[in-house]
Protein backbone atom coordinates (compact mmCIF):
# COMPACT_ATOMS: atom_id res chain seq x y z
CA UNK A 1 0.00 0.00 0.00
CA UNK A 2 3.06 2.66 0.72
CA UNK A 3 4.22 2.49 -2.64
CA UNK A 4 0.68 2.78 -4.29
CA UNK A 5 -0.26 5.56 -2.12
CA UNK A 6 3.12 7.41 -3.02
CA UNK A 7 2.34 6.97 -6.28
CA UNK A 8 -0.99 8.28 -6.30
CA UNK A 9 0.66 11.30 -4.15
CA UNK A 10 3.13 11.97 -6.75
CA UNK A 11 0.17 12.37 -9.57
CA UNK A 12 -1.95 14.41 -7.29
CA UNK A 13 0.57 17.03 -7.02
CA UNK A 14 1.34 16.65 -10.48
CA UNK A 15 -2.00 17.42 -11.51
CA UNK A 16 -3.99 19.02 -8.56
CA UNK A 17 -6.67 16.50 -8.80
CA UNK A 18 -8.18 15.66 -5.69
CA UNK A 19 -5.90 18.40 -3.79
CA UNK A 20 -7.73 21.09 -1.87
CA UNK A 21 -4.51 23.27 -2.29
CA UNK A 22 -3.42 24.78 1.08
CA UNK A 23 -4.80 28.10 0.59
CA UNK A 24 -8.35 26.35 0.67
CA UNK A 25 -7.01 23.45 3.66
CA UNK A 26 -8.12 25.60 6.31
CA UNK A 27 -11.62 25.44 5.32
CA UNK A 28 -11.72 21.30 5.87
CA UNK A 29 -10.31 21.93 9.74
CA UNK A 30 -13.23 21.44 12.13
CA UNK A 31 -12.77 23.75 15.12
CA UNK A 32 -12.13 20.77 17.92
CA UNK A 33 -11.12 20.76 21.74
CA UNK A 34 -7.88 19.32 22.26
CA UNK A 35 -7.58 16.11 24.27
CA UNK A 36 -4.28 15.88 26.24
CA UNK A 37 -2.57 13.05 27.66
CA UNK A 38 1.31 13.38 29.63
CA UNK A 39 3.23 10.20 29.86
CA UNK A 40 5.94 10.02 32.22
CA UNK A 41 9.35 8.38 31.82
CA UNK A 42 9.31 4.39 31.75
CA UNK A 43 13.32 3.78 31.75
CA UNK A 44 13.03 2.72 28.05
CA UNK A 45 10.90 5.73 26.49
CA UNK A 46 11.22 8.97 28.04
CA UNK A 47 7.86 10.76 26.37
CA UNK A 48 8.44 14.74 27.02
CA UNK A 49 9.36 15.92 30.40
CA UNK A 50 6.98 19.03 29.64
CA UNK A 51 4.82 18.74 26.70
CA UNK A 52 1.69 16.69 26.35
CA UNK A 53 0.76 14.13 23.33
CA UNK A 54 -2.45 16.26 21.71
CA UNK A 55 -5.36 14.29 20.01
CA UNK A 56 -7.70 15.93 17.98
CA UNK A 57 -10.58 13.99 16.95
CA UNK A 58 -12.72 14.15 13.92
CA UNK A 59 -10.57 17.60 13.16
CA UNK A 60 -10.09 17.03 9.35
CA UNK A 61 -13.56 17.31 7.05
CA UNK A 62 -12.43 14.28 4.90
CA UNK A 63 -15.15 14.83 1.90
CA UNK A 64 -15.69 13.08 -1.35
CA UNK A 65 -14.23 15.78 -3.65
CA UNK A 66 -10.92 15.15 -2.09
CA UNK A 67 -8.64 12.22 -1.55
CA UNK A 68 -8.40 11.90 2.30
CA UNK A 69 -4.62 12.01 2.40
CA UNK A 70 -4.17 14.91 0.05
CA UNK A 71 -6.20 17.29 2.38
CA UNK A 72 -4.00 15.99 5.21
CA UNK A 73 -1.13 16.78 3.26
CA UNK A 74 -2.02 19.98 2.09
CA UNK A 75 -3.26 20.80 5.87
CA UNK A 76 -0.41 20.22 7.23
CA UNK A 77 2.36 21.71 4.55
CA UNK A 78 -0.10 24.91 4.97
CA UNK A 79 1.08 25.43 8.76
CA UNK A 80 4.48 24.43 7.77
CA UNK A 81 4.74 21.00 8.80
CA UNK A 82 6.30 18.91 5.95
CA UNK A 83 8.50 15.78 4.88
CA UNK A 84 5.25 14.06 4.64
CA UNK A 85 4.58 10.73 4.32
CA UNK A 86 1.72 7.76 3.74
CA UNK A 87 2.05 4.89 5.22
CA UNK A 88 0.66 2.92 8.72
CA UNK A 89 2.26 3.47 12.28
CA UNK A 90 5.11 0.43 13.51
CA UNK A 91 3.68 -2.15 15.28
CA UNK A 92 6.63 -1.98 17.61
CA UNK A 93 6.89 0.69 19.97
CA UNK A 94 9.94 3.68 18.64
CA UNK A 95 10.12 7.02 19.07
CA UNK A 96 11.57 10.56 18.16
CA UNK A 97 14.53 12.02 20.14
CA UNK A 98 15.03 14.71 17.99
CA UNK A 99 11.74 16.09 16.37
CA UNK A 100 7.83 16.04 16.95
CA UNK A 101 5.53 14.20 14.60
CA UNK A 102 2.30 14.56 13.77
CA UNK A 103 -0.07 11.77 12.59
CA UNK A 104 -3.12 12.38 10.71
CA UNK A 105 -5.58 9.36 9.78
CA UNK A 106 -6.93 9.37 6.25
CA UNK A 107 -8.62 6.03 6.28
CA UNK A 108 -9.88 3.29 8.60
CA UNK A 109 -9.21 2.89 12.04
CA UNK A 110 -6.14 1.55 14.19
CA UNK A 111 -5.60 0.76 17.74
CA UNK A 112 -2.49 2.69 18.58
CA UNK A 113 -0.54 2.95 22.22
CA UNK A 114 0.79 6.34 23.04
CA UNK A 115 3.45 6.57 25.59
CA UNK A 116 5.39 3.35 25.57
CA UNK A 117 4.06 -0.41 26.98
CA UNK A 118 2.88 1.38 30.44
CA UNK A 119 1.05 4.15 27.84
CA UNK A 120 -2.62 3.96 26.67
CA UNK A 121 -4.42 2.88 24.20
CA UNK A 122 -6.46 4.83 21.91
CA UNK A 123 -8.57 3.89 18.61
CA UNK A 124 -7.54 6.53 15.72
CA UNK A 125 -10.18 6.98 12.82
CA UNK A 126 -10.34 8.95 9.55
CA UNK A 127 -10.54 12.63 10.61
CA UNK A 128 -8.43 12.38 13.79
CA UNK A 129 -5.14 13.90 14.24
CA UNK A 130 -2.69 13.29 16.88
CA UNK A 131 0.42 16.04 17.51
CA UNK A 132 3.50 14.02 19.58
CA UNK A 133 5.86 15.68 21.16
CA UNK A 134 9.73 14.48 20.82
CA UNK A 135 10.30 11.51 22.98
CA UNK A 136 6.68 9.97 22.82
CA UNK A 137 6.49 6.03 22.02
CA UNK A 138 3.92 5.19 19.98
CA UNK A 139 3.06 1.45 18.50
CA UNK A 140 -0.01 0.48 16.24
CA UNK A 141 -1.18 -2.84 18.04
CA UNK A 142 -4.37 -3.55 15.58
CA UNK A 143 -5.67 -2.24 12.23
CA UNK A 144 -8.39 -2.09 9.50
CA UNK A 145 -7.05 -3.53 6.32
CA UNK A 146 -7.14 0.14 5.02
CA UNK A 147 -6.05 2.10 7.89
CA UNK A 148 -3.45 4.91 6.51
CA UNK A 149 -2.10 7.57 8.05
CA UNK A 150 0.05 10.84 7.10
CA UNK A 151 2.90 11.40 9.06
CA UNK A 152 4.37 15.23 8.71
CA UNK A 153 7.00 17.40 10.76
CA UNK A 154 7.56 20.40 11.87
CA UNK A 155 10.67 22.59 10.26
CA UNK A 156 13.00 22.29 13.23
CA UNK A 157 14.66 19.13 13.87
CA UNK A 158 16.43 16.10 12.41
CA UNK A 159 14.30 12.62 12.02
CA UNK A 160 15.54 9.76 13.95
CA UNK A 161 13.89 6.42 15.24
CA UNK A 162 14.52 5.32 18.99
CA UNK A 163 13.42 1.78 20.43
CA UNK A 164 16.37 0.22 22.02
CA UNK A 165 17.96 0.73 25.47
CA UNK A 166 20.93 1.63 23.95
CA UNK A 167 19.17 5.15 22.86
CA UNK A 168 17.80 6.07 26.11
CA UNK A 169 20.85 8.13 27.48
CA UNK A 170 21.12 10.34 24.71
CA UNK A 171 17.75 10.54 23.84
CA UNK A 172 16.61 11.87 27.59
CA UNK A 173 19.62 14.77 26.59
CA UNK A 174 17.87 16.17 23.39
CA UNK A 175 14.51 15.73 23.68
CA UNK A 176 13.92 18.56 26.03
CA UNK A 177 15.89 20.74 23.29
CA UNK A 178 14.26 19.92 20.42
CA UNK A 179 11.88 23.52 19.80
CA UNK A 180 8.22 24.17 19.79
CA UNK A 181 6.98 24.15 16.44
CA UNK A 182 5.64 27.80 16.06
CA UNK A 183 1.92 26.95 13.77
CA UNK A 184 -0.42 23.84 15.40
CA UNK A 185 -0.38 21.43 12.23
CA UNK A 186 -4.06 21.95 12.06
CA UNK A 187 -4.89 25.49 13.31
CA UNK A 188 -2.10 27.36 12.50
CA UNK A 189 -0.28 30.13 14.93
CA UNK A 190 -3.49 30.85 16.85
CA UNK A 191 -4.00 26.94 17.30
CA UNK A 192 -3.68 25.04 20.96
CA UNK A 193 -0.31 23.94 20.86
CA UNK A 194 1.25 27.03 21.63
CA UNK A 195 -0.40 27.10 25.19
CA UNK A 196 -0.13 23.36 25.34
CA UNK A 197 3.33 23.39 24.44
CA UNK A 198 4.61 26.12 26.67
CA UNK A 199 8.49 27.18 25.89
CA UNK A 200 10.65 26.67 28.98
CA UNK A 201 11.29 29.78 31.33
Amino acid sequence: MPILEDLKGYAERATGLRRPGKRNAANLARNRMPHTVRFKDDGLVPNHPRWPLIIYRGAVDLDERHDPAAVIEDLFEANRWGDSWRNGIYDYVHYHSRIHEVLGIARGKGRVRFGGIKGRIFTMKAGDVAVLPAGTGHQCLSADDDFLVVGAYPPAGVYDECRTVEDYPRAVKTIPKVPRPRKDPIYGSGGPLAKLWKRPK
